[in-house]
């Protein structure tokens, strides 16, 4: 069982920037690929940014160029460093993470936190 917890989400002004915090606890063993997703009211739970262990990242075309996935393999933690959001950037945004302990595979996810791009 692995636990993510979400941080650093609110209200942020066209233009501006804001950096998401993911950390992963539990039976960390077996942690491989990070990522981040974000899901707006009324429309499907898309892809921001993706992180393997090793720092191959892919990013959705939306984001590309404002948006930076890191990862501190040390602290399990994964980021996302957004600037210049638009309002258009408004979701929320949750961390996802895999894990393939023993042969297993797992997908878990964050609670979610809300970011708010006001124009």
């Amino acid at each position: 069982q692995v636990q993510l917890v979400e941080s650093g989400g609110g209200l942020v002004q066209a233009g501006g920037s804001m950096r998401l915090s993911c950390a992963a606890s539990g039976s960390i063993f077996g942690l491989n690929a990070m990522g981040w997703y974000r899901q707006a009211p009324g429309k499907q739970r898309d892809l921001v940014a993706a992180i393997t262990l090793w720092g191959n990242t892919n990013y959705a075309d939306s984001v590309e160029g404002r948006f930076t996935i890191s990862r501190d393999n040390a602290k399990n933690t994964v980021y996302l460093q957004m600037n210049s959001l638009k309002p258009e950037d408004t979701a929320v945004y949750y961390c996802n993470a895999d894990s393939t302990p023993f042969g297993r595979k797992y997908t878990y996810w964050g609670q979610g936190t809300q970011v708010t791009v006001s124009s």
